[in-house]
């Protein structure tokens, strides 16, 4: 079941029409009370967001839901006409697992939303896995990330990416893997979703510990890759 919260009805609508007509079962809600009536009934497999609502935005239901224990893994993209690389790192760092600007093709809007769906079934990390790399560590079994012995805080977006490169380190992820690996979903030309991530991660590493975002290296024309001594 997906959630889409929209107050334009025509978007609303022909979003709906496409879900249901390629099998996936949808409802719609134009504004946050009735989203929320419908949770207490029914939890979604995943949630369609748009950022301009009346009353509470997209963005509020979003911290919300991430502030919950029982909707804070839900899996969340924003449908949403602010497209800008700042719209989006908000989005991105408030918590949502994909962003996508209107207009928007509905052959692309079905290839995100079945990723979403694919993420909802994924299991969870390994418990107790603990790896460091450099100043970074990173315990999967208390969901904390240091650099340099500080704390950061990261989306579970972030977390997820950080995990895949360092599970990875000295090779050179393309985007089109890391997208597979962490979003699930096959590459999409257009997206920038992972370069907005590792943008939001290197500065929350650098925040964090000078010098830590410097172990994500920007490969060019291949992706990233992460370096360094491991602990």
């Amino acid at each position: 079941m997906i959630y889409y919260v929209e107050d334009d009805e025509h978007i609303l609508e022909l979003t709906l029409y496409t879900l249901r007509q390629s099998g996936i079962e949808a409802e719609g809600f134009p504004r946050a009370e009735a989203f929320f009536e419908a949770c207490k009934h029914r939890l979604p497999d995943a949630v369609l967001l748009d950022i301009m609502l009346p009353g509470m935005d997209g963005l509020e239901i979003l911290r919300h839901l991430r502030s919950n224990a029982v909707t804070k893994n839900l899996p969340i993209m924003m449908l949403t006409a602010k497209g800008t690389e700042l719209d989006k790192a908000s989005g991105l760092d408030a918590g949502a697992d994909d962003y996508l600007a209107k207009p928007f093709g509905m052959v692309e809007l079905l290839a995100r939303v079945r990723a979403l769906l694919r993420r909802s079934q994924t299991p969870a990390v390994a418990p107790n896995e603990r790896m460091s790399l450099g100043p970074v560590t990173l315990d999967a079994a208390s969901h904390e990330v240091t650099a340099g012995g500080a704390p950061v805080t990261l989306t579970k977006k972030e977390f997820d990416l950080l995990r895949m490169l360092m599970a990875n380190a000295g090779h050179v992820l393309s985007r089109a893997q890391l997208l597979e690996g962490v979003w699930g979903m096959s590459f999409l030309g257009s997206t920038r979703t992972v370069d907005v991530h590792v943008q939001t991660l290197r500065q929350k590493l650098s925040e964090a510990c000078v010098g830590a975002d410097g172990c994500i290296e920007t490969v060019r024309g291949s992706g990233y890759r992460m370096d360094g001594p491991r602990g």
